[in-house]
């Protein structure tokens, strides 16, 4: 036997248990951080610009063009458009967990290229970017200006130009991401005025800038093929592309007739400024102007180790800073991550500690203690061995997997010491001991193993999201088992035989230990009567079981679903919506209003405002939304009523006094890069093909009101804005000919004026930005200043616009969302306080069933659509897992009936989270479910305890079913709770779990505690009878298939 093997070579099983350890600790250190495992869907950005149009003309001549080729694409989950009122376009296309990035972005690419021809030509001059889009922001670094000698366009170009390139190439970094001003351009305001007094349009202006200002590629002189005799070869070089403002004020638009001439340059027309490509957003942190750089880390990199790499870098360039800037870190989301596992690796050691003072308590001896102490160490530090060659990180899953292995760890050393130590009571050494105890052990200490991956390993294979969660959770308890079982079948019979002595006389223990034994042994004695009058009822006692059973599983079908519990992850998020038509300007004053009020509030650090965009939509522009960062003081030094419930509260009350903007305060999502803000996220969208924003509008609006009406949602709201003012140019055309203006003339002039047109390029700094012609902010205020716009006829007149075009009030959407090709509106919302995410799903879904109107319909996005996508698969696991359990048993026993009664005990562990969760008000997430499934293989563990004595003893000893039920009970119901209690403790700091990821601990934690509780309170009363009904089932079918002997025949 491989046990007696080791316990006669103690030193190369130590050399095992060291190496464990060494090669575990290698591991630790080389195991890249972070919060979860990569469970992000990849995706991919496309995204252009069409400068000057209206969000309905990006749609149609951009949005449709390109989607309609990408849609489809190999792995695609959803994807999901904006077009907005300034032109911008950005497409997300997101595939399924799991898909290679790169091999996505290409096929996008070369989906997109497929539709380059049938863009308009200022888009495809502004080119068409493909790329990955990483989604795992990791911090923002501001830049700002405390004696504000630096405005916001020069701190965010300086972003840009200085630090962007520096730090994208620090390891571990995916991306960089500039927020604020827009990039430098080189900005032509004409004066429209001027232009018409000199008989000019911005078609000549621009003209002349494109002919001016170009790149030449000249050539040389003296290159071959030359004639003999030259000596010397000349590149030439012309100043073609102009960079200087001077230059482009100095451009010559117009000559004048007559002798010399008169030049008209751009500078008699307008002014040239170096300015910002874009002004659609402001970017402050506490109030003051600043530029912030988003890194978002690669998948798999070290989230600590990268956030310690870039501070190293931000120290290091801040030296070359210029006068009046300086950097920040007010968001940091390893800071959660930081605490969020130093609070596991807390709950590690507590219950660590926890399990050692039952155990020497149980075992009142501590060199006992020491084997199961040593056990912990040498089994947890080489799982991180499994881990590192399984190719997963250190994060929340796979460190729950390690604290909840403590309690499995533990179990299998008590096993070995309790069988080594009464087998030494019986008089034998402590060689001979450990080997008597492990001919009976070591059959149980396998199936145990066996059982427990087998309940696992299943869970490794789910798709999506939960398939990621489940497979690191589930393949480091399997391999934590496996190192135990191994540590069981070595190590732990070595010490054994070593370090274990005959036990100090009961008589002559401490007080406590007295006085527990005394507790204990009438306890015993009480438990072995009861389970002898049970055994001989068990048919009652099997119906019980069955009923309890029974109500257990109706009552875990009637706990509300939920997905991944809301984290206090250090920051809360307030979307800012004013009402139709607010200017970029007025959304700031609100958006500084709300930031100050909750700076003022205690237990906040620091805000971030971004004006301008929605982040309800992909952080898409809009000029009349905003959103606020509200960092939150570090979880040690927030008080009670700092926390984040209260302050979602607290803020959620203030924000409703305001009267100006509509404020929603929203957690942030429970996992970074899935949606922006925790809650739901429903596309409502129309599939009639008519485009009708209007019914959209309408249709939305009501689903929002029905929802608002229901007690089990709050904060429900859409972004959608179809009624937004606009004005409606309308060009008469028969008039426009009778003047002899060229219609294209018409449009060409109001988009240059109003809308802005790109020209050329312009090189500055090292770097390529553009130049754009505008009328300048004073001429294009107000709807009168479209009439006193000018366009030239064929004849050379100067013909105003206001002659030509009729304009008129009306409404229309400023921000266009297409999901999967239909025009969609998005409305979020959270669920009430006692609901679920489950409820508030199948809450929506009713409302939208009601509300919809033939040729509408609604989809999931986000973190709602990865949670709709799981469906029913944890019962399948549990099930699976049941079944295979089964297998396992019924191949180690050599019978199909003796599982059943291991299979049966397990459901009742169920009582214990069902009563809690009820009571509790608590819904069924991902960390219960991944409790419930662990429940399979605690449960099943007691009862094998016990089933493996009580099938042995008839065997050995030739006892009657009944009496071997009794005795097996007797024999292992001191490890029974040893084990179980052991476990129990091991849960109490994860049930009182507080701080950073106090959510998912306790989801966890509670329903283990509960579940063992239950395990041990039922299984022990219930197995045995079980046991009984089997065995007597199973005998009378092999009875049966006994051939009857005929009685011999009476003497003659």
């Amino acid at each position: 036997m491989i046990s007696k093997f080791f316990i006669e070579r103690p030193v190369l099983a130590n050399v095992l248990a060291i190496l464990m350890v060494v090669i575990g600790l290698v591991a630790l250190i080389n195991l890249p951080i972070s919060q979860y495992p990569n469970v992000t869907p990849p995706t991919v950005q496309v995204t252009t610009m069409y400068p000057g149009a209206s969000a309905r003309v990006v749609v149609d001549t951009v949005a449709l063009p390109i989607e309609q080729q990408v849609n489809g694409v190999e792995d695609m989950l959803y994807m999901q458009s904006t077009s907005a009122a300034d032109g911008t376009y950005n497409l997300i296309v997101t595939f399924k967990i799991g898909t290679d990035l790169d091999f996505a972005q290409v096929l996008v690419q070369n989906r997109v290229s497929s539709a380059l021809s049938q863009l308009p030509d200022a888009v495809q001059a502004q080119g068409v970017t493909v790329q990955k889009k990483s989604t795992a922001i990791l911090m923002f670094v501001t830049l700002t200006s405390p004696d504000r000698s630096r405005d916001s366009l020069f701190l965010a170009n300086y972003g840009t130009i200085s630090l962007r390139d520096e730090l994208s190439r620090v390891s571990g970094v995916g991306n960089v991401n500039v927020f604020g001003a827009g990039q430098y351009s080189m900005r032509i305001w004409l004066d429209p005025n001027k232009l018409y007094g000199f008989d000019l349009t911005p078609q000549d202006v621009i003209g002349a800038l494109r002919s001016q200002s170009q790149e030449v590629a000249a050539g040389q002189i003296g290159i071959p093929p030359v004639p003999k005799g030259q000596d010397f070869q000349y590149t030439i070089d012309i100043t073609g592309r102009l960079n200087q403002v001077e230059q482009y004020e100095n451009v010559v638009v117009k000559t004048g007739s007559g002798a010399g001439g008169q030049f008209i340059r751009i500078k008699d027309v307008g002014r040239v400024e170096l300015g910002a490509q874009t002004y659609s957003q402001i970017f402050t942190q506490d109030g003051s102007p600043a530029a912030a750089l988003g890194i978002f880390q690669t998948p798999g990199a070290n989230a600590l180790q990268v956030k310690q790499l870039v501070s190293a870098k931000m120290d290091e360039l801040a030296k070359a800073f210029p006068t009046g800037v300086q950097y920040q870190i007010p968001f940091d989301t390893t800071k959660f991550v930081n605490a969020s596992i130093n609070e596991v690796y807390r709950t590690l050691i507590e219950a660590a500690v926890l399990v050692l003072i039952v155990i020497l308590i149980f075992l009142q001896d501590w060199r006992a203690m020491l084997v199961p102490a040593t056990t912990v160490p040498v089994t947890i530090i080489g799982a991180f061995a499994g881990m590192w060659a399984l190719g997963f990180t250190v994060n929340l899953s796979t460190l729950f997997a390690i604290v909840l292995a403590i309690g499995i760890v533990v179990d299998d050393a008590i096993v070995v010491v309790e069988g080594a130590a009464h087998n030494i009571e019986r008089g034998l050494s402590g060689h001979d001991a450990a080997i008597k105890a492990m001919d009976e052990l070591f059959g149980p200490i396998i199936g145990i193993t066996l059982v427990l991956m087998s309940v696992f390993i299943p869970a490794a294979f789910l798709p999506g999201l939960t398939g990621q969660m489940y497979a690191q959770f589930a393949l480091v308890i399997a391999a934590t088992a496996l190192l135990s079982a191994i540590n069981a079948a070595t190590l732990k019979p070595t010490q054994c035989a070593l370090w274990l002595r005959p036990a100090v006389p009961p008589e002559q223990r401490n007080f406590f230990f007295r006085g527990f034994n005394r507790v204990y042994s009438a306890f015993e004695r009480g438990y072995v009567r009861l389970i002898g009058g049970m055994v001989r009822h068990a048919a009652i006692v099997g119906v019980v079981a069955l009923m309890i059973i029974g109500a257990a599983g109706y009552g875990l079908s009637r706990i509300p679903t939920g997905f991944l519990p809301i984290e206090d992850q250090g920051y809360l998020l307030a979307t800012v919506q004013l009402p139709d038509g607010a200017s970029l300007e007025r959304t700031n004053a609100a958006l500084q209003r709300a930031a100050e009020i909750a700076r003022k509030v205690p237990g906040v650090e620091n805000t971030l405002s971004i004006a301008g965009v929605s982040a309800l939509d992909n952080n898409a522009t809009l000029a009349s939304s905003g959103v606020i960062y509200i960092i939150l003081k570090d979880w040690s030094v927030r008080g009670k009523d700092e926390q984040l419930l209260p302050l979602f509260t607290r803020l959620s009350r203030e924000y409703d006094q305001i009267m100006e903007a509509k404020i929603a305060v929203l957690p942030p999502p429970p996992i970074q890069g899935i949606g922006n803000a925790g809650g739901f996220t429903m596309m409502v969208q129309l599939r009639d093909g008519s485009f009708d924003f209007t019914k959209l509008q309408a249709i939305t609006n009501q689903i929002v009101s029905n929802a608002q009406s229901q007690t089990g949602l709050q904060r429900v709201q859409t972004s959608f804005r179809a009624d937004v003012p606009q004005l409606l140019v309308e060009v008469d055309r028969v008039k426009a000919q009778t003047l002899f203006v060229p219609v294209n003339a018409v449009f060409e002039s109001i988009s240059s004026y109003l809308g802005s047109t790109y020209v050329a390029q312009f090189n500055k700094f090292g770097r390529t930005f553009q130049v754009y012609v505008q009328a300048d902010s004073q001429y294009r205020v107000k709807q009168s200043d479209i009439d006193k716009l000018s366009v030239r006829s064929d004849k050379g007149d100067m013909v105003p616009v206001g002659t030509l075009v009729k304009v008129t009030p009306s409404v229309g959407p400023s921000l266009i969302t297409l999901y999967n090709l239909y025009p969609a509106a998005t409305v979020i919302g959270l669920p009430a306080a006692g609901f679920s995410s489950g409820e508030a799903l199948s809450l929506m879904e009713q409302i939208a069933n009601r509300t919809l109107p033939r040729g509408s319909y609604f989809e999931w996005t986000a973190m709602s659509y990865q949670e709709k996508s799981v469906g029913n698969q944890m019962y399948i696991v549990f099930a699976l897992a049941m079944l295979l359990v089964y297998l396992v048993l019924a191949g180690q026993y050599e019978s199909w009936y003796a599982p059943v009664s291991i299979i049966l005990s397990v459901p009742l562990a169920l009582v214990g989270p069902v009563l809690a969760l009820k009571g509790l008000k608590l819904d069924n997430n991902l960390y219960t479910q991944i409790g419930l499934v662990l429940l399979d293989e605690l449960a099943a563990k007691n009862a094998i305890l016990i089933v493996e004595v009580a099938r042995d003893h008839p065997r050995r000893d030739g006892k009657p079913i009944l009496d071997a039920a009794v005795d097996a009970a007797r024999a292992r119901f001191r490890a029974i709770l040893m084990t179980s209690f052991a476990f129990i403790i091991s849960m109490v700091p994860l049930v009182l779990a507080s701080g950073a990821g106090a959510s998912a601990r306790k989801s966890i934690g509670l329903t283990v505690f509960t579940g063992m509780i239950a395990s041990t309170c039922l299984a022990v009363l219930f197995v045995p009878s079980l046991f009984v009904l089997i065995q007597r089932f199973e005998e009378w079918l092999q009875s049966r298939k006994k051939p009857k002997v005929p009685a011999p025949n009476p003497a003659a």
